[in-house]
Parts: structure tokens; sequence; C-alpha cells
């Protein structure tokens, strides 16, 4: 489950992972934000899936992902594959 995003824990305090072999549960390219005790999973498209996060985090990780979607999608295809991934910024 590697860290996906330093910009977004260093700014932010969000940490964003991506996990290996993790496209069995929503079905679709996604990474998980967190930031205190809450999560939220977004698609690649920076809509939220499942969980929660406070407005001001969840604006921020949208914008992030929207960014960045690119560059998600080609770690996305590595990790399903269990392969090694390396952070977006």
């Amino acid at each position: 489950m590697p860290q996906i995003s330093s910009f977004l824990r260093t700014a932010f305090g969000i940490a964003l992972y991506m996990y290996y072999g993790d496209n069995d549960q929503h079905h679709l390219p996604h990474v998980h934000a967190r930031f205190g005790g809450e999560e939220g999973v977004f698609d690649f498209e920076g809509n939220l899936i499942e969980g929660t996060l406070p407005r001001k985090k969840r604006k921020a990780v949208i914008q992030w992902i929207q960014d960045h979607q690119g560059e998600l999608e080609d770690r996305w295809l590595l990790a399903i594959q269990d392969l090694p991934i390396t952070p977006v910024d």
C-alpha cells in the first residue's frame, strides 16, 4: 500500500494510498485518502465512491486527482498486477 502523494501529506496532512491488487472491492480504479480518523475512496475522476473526508480536505484530494489523472491510471495498471509503483509527485 504505497503512499502515492507526498504533496497532499505535506500541504494538507492527507495520506493518499493506492493498494496493490485492489481491483476487486470497488471494481474501478481508485485511491484511498486518509485524514485523521476518516477515509474516503475516490475514483480517478475525483468522485467520492465510499467513506468521508472533511469538505476542505475532500476538495484538495479531488483537485489533486484531476491534475494527475493520467499518472494515476499508469500507476493503477502496475498496482493491480502487484508490480512496484512510485509516488506521483
